[in-house]
């Protein structure tokens, strides 16, 4: 008896160990803006959320008409403007209130880094009821497909390019 009760509880942390990283992604377009917006420019971000829960994310962009201000992740349904929970990418202008992300390249490029919970900033919009380092609540809407990421510029202060983040593969 002592054998199977072993062997079950070393089959679960087995099982445990396994967990597969889901990746995510989404195509930025000024179509995706709400409201949408005219813009040559285009990007994408991709992201795996490791087992720790942990989200690696890259993050690239160009062709912009206007110059990055800053970049984040929203919680908001495709064409509703939602909270900004996490920052990609500041710059001294928009500083990320964590100071954990790293600076936008002002004229397009790449950005990468790795979202804990203390990247998670309360969302400003109090009825969406979000919470500062509650990456749970941020993976959740990622998964329900409630999520995009942005990138504002001089020219679309309230974004220029945007993309419905999703699971991509588990």
């Amino acid at each position: 008896m002592r054998y199977k009760v072993w062997v079950a509880m070393m089959s679960g942390l087995f099982a445990l160990g396994s967990v597969q990283p889901e990746r995510l992604g989404a195509l930025l377009t000024g179509y995706e803006e709400s409201p949408s917006v005219s813009t040559s420019g285009t990007g994408q971000f991709s992201a795996t959320i490791e087992s720790d829960n942990s989200i690696s994310y890259t993050e690239t962009f160009r062709g912009l008409q206007g110059s990055v201000t800053q970049s984040h992740i929203h919680v908001g349904q495709k064409g509703v403007n939602g909270s900004i929970v996490i920052f990609l990418c500041q710059t001294a202008a928009n500083a990320d209130p964590t100071n954990l992300s790293p600076q936008c390249p002002m004229d397009g490029g790449t950005v990468s880094g790795t979202i804990t919970p203390a990247n998670v900033i309360a969302g400003a919009t109090a009825s969406q009821q979000l919470k500062a380092n509650d990456l749970t609540a941020v993976i959740a809407a990622i998964r329900a497909g409630v999520a995009y990421a942005n990138v504002h510029t001089n020219l679309s202060p309230g974004g220029e390019i945007r993309g419905q983040i999703r699971v991509i593969a588990k």
